[in-house]
């Protein structure tokens, strides 16, 4: 199964990505990728939480599958503390 939908959010900075699975009214589960994986690391995982009645969201970091600055000239920097702007 993985995941078996993708949504998107817009903050001021970012257009933030994200994949999901199971039932939305269920206890969320958030699971974040780090450098150099991305969502698809997790697939085996959400299938696994999901039918275990959770529901799970993984969001793509910024740079990363779908997800994109807002603007062209924010600043990009590669290090762990941005990594969360």
């Amino acid at each position: 199964m993985a995941f078996s939908s993708s949504g998107q959010v817009a903050t001021p900075v970012l257009d933030i990505a994200y994949e999901y699975a199971g039932d939305p009214d269920a206890t969320p589960v958030i699971l974040l990728h780090g450098f150099p994986y991305d969502v698809r690391a997790f697939d085996d995982v959400a299938t696994g939480l999901a039918s275990q009645g959770a529901y799970v969201l993984a969001p793509y970091l910024r740079g990363f599958g779908p997800t994109r600055f807002r603007d062209g000239t924010s600043v990009r920097s590669g290090q762990q503390a941005a990594l969360s702007c």
